[in-house]
């Protein structure tokens, strides 16, 4: 987990690049009517767009919320420190999926003035994907990444202080 401040950032927008980028994917398929390579290349289109708005809002808002709660739900003192990371991986799902799925709705479908109910319909055909990509899929790649990026880092300084003995 981050340490840091430049290690949030870091964690932050691997974590947004792989969740937003598979989710785009995913409401571009189920708009064609299945997927294709096609969907792919599609996705990047609308990841420029997507991918800061959830920075933004994860970095400044949700991902201390989601924090906060876990940290309130889960005793780190006496559970398995897992049970934290499902429970911040679990809240920022609760959260995320509604928000980003009203920026798509706003941004990218022509709901006029269905906009609610797009919205609505957006967000219950978003909401189970975006669970388990976070908990089966993004979470677990981004957390394994993260700790080889960090790990070799930690790795290096060590090194160097011990050369320095």
């Amino acid at each position: 987990m981050p340490k840091n401040l430049f290690q949030e950032i870091v964690f932050t927008v691997l974590m947004v690049f792989v969740m937003v980028y598979a989710m785009i994917c995913y409401n571009i398929a189920l708009n064609m009517g299945g997927m294709s390579n096609a969907v792919f290349l599609k996705a990047f289109h609308e990841l420029v767009i997507m991918a800061p708005i959830a920075f933004v809002l994860d970095f400044f808002a949700v991902g201390k919320i989601a924090k906060k709660k876990a940290f309130s739900i889960v005793d780190v003192r006496k559970d398995n420190p897992f049970h934290l990371v499902l429970a911040i991986s679990v809240i920022s799902v609760i959260f995320m999926c509604p928000l980003m799925s009203l920026a798509a709705t706003l941004l990218f479908k022509d709901a006029g003035r269905e906009v609610i109910a797009v919205w609505l319909e957006t967000t219950v055909m978003n909401f189970p994907m975006a669970l388990c990509w976070q908990l089966f899929f993004a979470g677990p790649i981004v957390r394994f990444v993260f700790g080889l990026i960090f790990r070799e880092r930690e790795q290096k300084s060590e090194a160097v202080s011990a050369a320095a003995e």
